[in-house]
């Protein structure tokens, strides 16, 4: 990879924000250029003319702002509003499925838990900014466990959207399988600009944030199954 990803961490614990600092510093193509202990006055510090991370690690429990709460969840609000090119990667301490399932509804391009091996940390941050996201295998079987409970529930599956395409359904699945456009367009013999324009629609007319959002509208409809 010869871009240089631009890293942010908001982090409230020290120990763990300088280990993750040390981590990052030993790949090349990986440079941290924000960091924060609260959630609350990250908006001010980027808007003061700092160069804008790439891609946002945010700790999911964050210190409140007096007595005003400001998670992880809506810092992550926050970034996506102002941010929309940003991704977000959260991490916490918390492995339940329920966790992970409502972060990536919530717009969040990838969830890791804090006891995860170091090279996932890293994986995850270029997935995030070469691929849209990045969606392992427990975010997966979080997304579909809940969307299995929700279709129970409410005792109906969620149709497939009539407008999409046959292409269009093939490179949705690709892109839960965490292939790249390159990737993609290599698989199916198309150009990377045709796969980029289809994915375009896919957020369109799905409704989708990014490329998180697609992989649960797939699972919700169907149209892919993990084991």
């Amino acid at each position: 990879m010869n871009d240089l990803i631009k890293v942010g961490l908001i982090e409230d614990q020290q120990l763990f924000r300088e280990g993750m600092k040390a981590i990052l510093s030993t790949e090349k193509d990986l440079k941290v250029v924000f960091e924060s202990a609260d959630g609350y006055s990250v908006l001010d510090r980027l808007s003061d003319g700092s160069v804008l991370p790439d891609v946002m690690l945010v700790d999911l429990s964050l210190p409140p702002n007096g007595l005003q709460e400001f998670s992880g969840v809506q810092v992550t609000d926050a970034l996506l509003y102002h941010y929309p090119y940003m991704k977000v990667l959260i991490l916490s301490v918390h492995k339940e499925e329920a966790f992970i399932a409502e972060l990536i509804e919530h717009g969040a391009h990838g969830y890791l838990v804090k006891d995860c091996d170091p090279n996932e940390v890293v994986e995850a941050i270029k997935s995030a900014y070469t691929k849209g996201s990045y969606i392992n295998q427990n975010t997966l079987r979080a997304i579909q466990r809940k969307m299995k409970a929700e279709n129970i529930q409410n005792q109906r599956v969620n149709p497939v959207s009539d407008s999409l395409t046959k292409r269009e359904v093939e490179i949705l699945q690709l892109v839960c399988e965490q292939l790249t456009a390159d990737e993609i367009g290599d698989r199916l013999f198309i150009s990377t600009k045709t796969v980029n324009g289809h994915k375009n629609n896919l957020l369109r007319k799905t409704q989708s944030r990014n490329m998180a959002g697609l992989v649960i509208y797939a699972v919700k409809n169907g149209l892919v199954e993990f084991d």
